[in-house]
């Protein structure tokens, strides 16, 4: 197992918010022994000079095999925490989003590998499985986000 601590440096991320009904399809979050202790839109690291929309969809074709659709609601976070101690700080750009291919709603779950060969699950979840299992929704504050009426939530999908 990769132990994973945060950059010492500002990073950029841009994830997908894909629903399905009221599932939003999020991936865990370990700790360093492996325990699952909250979830993640899918998504991933903005690389020098690549635009946020031309790397959401480049890291679902990396770690999923996905084409996505992005819609033109979405909205920035800036994300401070901490992990095993360690400071960390994102900028976070979230973007309602579909999947191409109508295929993917069909799956329950998604095993895909990161660009540091690790592996992760991501998973079909509503805001409600979260609480009643005890997991957090990352970034921090999404939660609270998703919960305001001028945030769009479950734009719907393109195919039933």
């Amino acid at each position: 197992m990769t132990i994973w601590r945060p950059a010492n440096t500002i990073t950029v991320k841009a994830l997908a918010l894909i629903w399905q009904d009221d599932a939003l399809l999020l991936s865990e979050v370990c700790d360093d022994s492996g325990r699952v202790t909250g979830m993640r839109p899918l998504g991933g690291t903005v690389e020098f000079g690549e635009p946020w929309r031309d790397a959401l969809q480049r890291e679902f074709l990396e770690e999923l095999g996905a084409r996505i659709s992005l819609l033109d609601s979405h909205f920035t976070m800036e994300n401070l925490y901490e992990h095993h101690g360690a400071a960390g700080h994102e900028i976070v750009f979230l973007c309602h989003a579909h999947f191409t291919d109508s295929s993917f709603y069909g799956k329950d779950s998604f095993d895909f590998l990161e660009s540091d060969e690790t592996r992760g699950t991501a998973r079909w979840m509503t805001l409600d499985d979260l609480a009643s299992r005890g997991l957090e929704l990352y970034p921090s504050g999404l939660s609270d986000k998703l919960a305001k009426p001028e945030i769009i939530r479950r734009p719907g999908r393109l195919f039933s």
